[in-house]
């Protein structure tokens, strides 16, 4: 993203939302969903001398590498390798999706001719800002499935917090910058405002609470979610415009140009 643009881009331009890069950037940060289906599969097969508890048990002990006592819980998770490659993809597909998902394309939550006002600098930023804090949750998310809770390492905690913390913040800033651009802000800052809510009750609490499996899941699950909707949005869009296109394409003398809009130039547009 340029920090000011030039006179002679300070015109309202029309994103591509057709490329590929933004389609693979949106499945991307769709396919974190896959999370849910390694959790279940890890918490079945569970080897502890107690079942596992989604409402006590830490999601980080189910990829714990040895089985016994850590930090006063009894953990066994034979699954522990899938878990840990969960949390390695889930990060992977968010950073991928920040790196993929132009600037321009998050200012129009992906809205087919939606044009941009590049001197309106706020939502610039505000989109910029996602991007940043999805990448740093992702690499967070990285950080926790390379390095377990019980190999005595730090970064296991620094990871966690950096995608608690900055998942949360992308999906509040994400669903204030889309609001009456899709009825489905709303679900999105919901879910941001649910993740900080309980971020900010663990950090008060330190997760001494009866319940910290359910605390942390309130923390961690609706950033899973709301960036799986946000790749959702983004994906149908980009998808829906493309099939036009090419529908278009097959009526003679209906060319179009990079905008979508029959026999329109491409628009210029400046990076990011």
């Amino acid at each position: 993203m340029r920090s000011a643009p030039s006179a002679a881009s300070a015109v309202a331009y029309i994103p591509d939302t057709t490329s590929t890069r933004q389609y693979i950037g949106a499945w991307s940060v769709l396919s974190v969903l896959q999370y849910f289906a390694a959790e279940a599969a890890v918490i079945g097969a569970w080897a502890g001398p107690r079942p596992y508890d989604l409402r006590t048990g830490y999601i980080s002990d189910l990829g714990a590498i040895h089985c016994g006592i850590y930090d006063g819980r009894e953990v066994c998770s034979p699954l522990n390798w899938l878990m840990n490659a969960s949390f390695v993809v889930q990060g992977l597909g968010m950073f991928l999706g920040a790196l993929l998902l132009s600037t321009a394309l998050l200012r129009v939550a992906a809205r087919p001719g939606a044009a941009v006002q590049p001197r309106r600098r706020r939502p610039w930023v505000a989109a910029a800002a996602v991007r940043i804090l999805t990448g740093t949750a992702g690499a967070g998310t990285v950080l926790v499935g390379l390095v377990p809770e019980d190999v005595g390492s730090v970064w296991h905690f620094v990871g966690a917090v950096m995608y608690f913390i900055a998942g949360a913040l992308a999906l509040l800033v994400l669903g204030l910058l889309w609001l009456h651009k899709t009825p489905m802000a709303w679900f999105i800052l919901a879910c941001g405002l649910v993740s900080a809510a309980a971020l900010v009750t663990a950090g008060l609490t330190r997760l001494d609470v009866p319940e910290p499996g359910t605390l942390e899941r309130l923390m961690g699950y609706p950033v899973t979610v709301g960036m799986a909707t946000a790749g959702l949005v983004i994906a149908q869009r980009v998808h829906r415009h493309r099939k036009e296109l090419r529908a278009m394409a097959c009526v003679p003398g209906r060319g179009t140009g990079a905008s979508g809009l029959p026999g329109t130039l491409p628009p210029r547009q400046p990076a990011g």
